[in-house]
């Protein structure tokens, strides 16, 4: 399946969350069989990062976004820490410290988007802005409401510098988030990632609902398109996002750069002239041992 077009959110279509099956999983059996597709495409995956970071004329910008206990961490694990880390870098977004909320709302992403040849990916992101913030009012309806329209040419700026934007929403249901909750609570290993608000956010529900939806209707675009992943299912969500990352990045039809210098000339001038030296050595080593054992006798 091409997941790329399944799970798209076309521009200037509707969505609604609750009619999405969280669950699905399309024609993949089992985790067993997930896990050794997605495996293939992590190797590809790791390949084209290595390419464009030797051909040095894009960038790629992944956003997670989603509920509590959506995936967003496990995402990053499983299937975008195959990329090298010496060209990607991870950035999670919080509550805005004083310096960032002494900027405009974007400043603190945009200081951190990729240069050309690397990767980044915002765990959360510029969408807090219209999410949380939308949610319990932390700034007024005129606020946030304009801030779709700067969000859209942000990330258009991002793209007319040859930066790819691909932003995905990982969709659990309400079932499947609460089960997550209480496998943190069972295991102690997990205890640390407990929170408060994750309970008490949970009663805004239908609001987050209604916030995410006019995200996904109102920003997904040609150049940095929204893409709803079924994520009850771990195993499934990471198959989808790496196929989808995978055909976002074979479609750049990326090319390894010339070279610099003249290969033939550096070959015949260093190598050629490290294999005479080692010739030379052998038969020195080889002369040595033709002496040595002349004296014996």
């Amino acid at each position: 399946m091409n997941y790329f077009d399944d799970f798209r959110i076309k521009p200037g279509s509707k969505v609604h969350l609750d009619k999405i099956d969280a669950s699905y999983h399309g024609d993949i059996k089992d985790e067993d069989a997930a896990i050794a597709v997605t495996q293939a495409y992590k190797a590809k995956l790791r390949e084209l990062q290595y390419l464009m970071y030797a051909e040095h004329k894009r960038s790629l910008l992944i956003c997670l976004q989603g509920r509590d206990a959506a995936g967003k961490d496990g995402t990053i694990n499983h299937v975008l820490g195959s990329m090298n880390p010496q060209g990607c870098t991870v950035t999670g977004f919080k509550q805005p410290s004083k310096a960032e909320s002494e900027h405009d709302f974007l400043w603190r992403c945009h200081k951190v988007t990729p240069r050309r040849g690397h990767a980044a990916i915002f765990n959360r992101s510029h969408y807090e802005d219209v999410l949380i913030q939308r949610v319990h009012n932390i700034v007024p309806k005129k606020v946030w409401s304009g801030r779709y329209e700067h969000i859209n040419n942000f990330e258009k700026l991002l793209a007319d510098n040859d930066t790819m934007v691909l932003k995905f929403y990982l969709h659990i249901d309400a079932d499947e988030q609460l089960e997550r909750f209480k496998k943190r609570i069972d295991d102690p290993a997990r205890h640390w990632k407990i929170s408060e608000s994750d309970y008490s956010e949970a009663q805004y529900w239908d609001d987050y609902t209604a916030a995410f939806e006019d995200v996904l209707e109102k920003c997904s675009t040609k150049h940095a398109p929204w893409f709803v992943i079924p994520a009850n299912k771990k195993w499934f969500r990471n198959l989808a996002v790496s196929q989808i990352v995978l055909r976002a990045l074979e479609s750049l039809d990326m090319k390894f750069p010339k070279p610099s210098v003249d290969i033939d000339s550096i070959r015949k001038k260093y190598h050629a002239l490290h294999k005479e030296v080692n010739k030379e050595d052998k038969d020195l080593g080889k002369n040595g041992e033709k002496k040595r054992k002349g004296g014996k006798k």
